[in-house]
């Protein structure tokens, strides 16, 4: 049987605090979510201010980056060159969604939205720096 390795408790706090240093560092208010490698939500931050929306995009982000291994901004950069379309694919083509690897491995993502775009990613960054990812 394979085995791979997985997010623990202990690292999903450690990625969302580090996040959330980031953003409040940089006067970002923001929502922040952790999913697993299915892009099921294991931990949400929405800060003080931020939209309920904001929930939504995060979890958006971060699942497309869960479930493709790929950046949400890979997948916007996709749609506007043209290359290709979603297909119908549940994903969200905007940046802001990482995906979380370690040792080859997907093992889930981090999503941030209610910033710009490129901050939202500097934010998600932040996190996987905290963990090594």
């Amino acid at each position: 049987m394979r085995t791979k390795p997985c997010l623990t408790a202990v690292e999903v706090k450690k990625i969302a605090a580090a996040a959330e240093s980031e953003a409040i560092k940089r006067q970002w208010t923001v929502a922040i979510v952790v999913v697993d490698d299915g892009g099921h939500m294991i931990s949400l931050m929405r800060m003080d201010g931020a939209s309920p929306a904001n929930v939504e995009f995060a979890l958006g982000k971060a699942r497309t980056a869960a479930l493709t291994r790929r950046s949400s901004k890979a997948w916007e950069e996709r749609l506007t060159s043209g290359l290709m379309s979603t297909l119908g694919m549940p994903v969200m083509p905007v940046q802001g969604g990482l995906p979380i690897l370690v040792m080859g491995e997907c093992v889930g993502a981090v999503g941030v939205s209610g910033a710009m775009a490129a901050e939202d990613e500097q934010i998600a960054q932040a996190g996987l720096d905290s963990v090594g990812s």
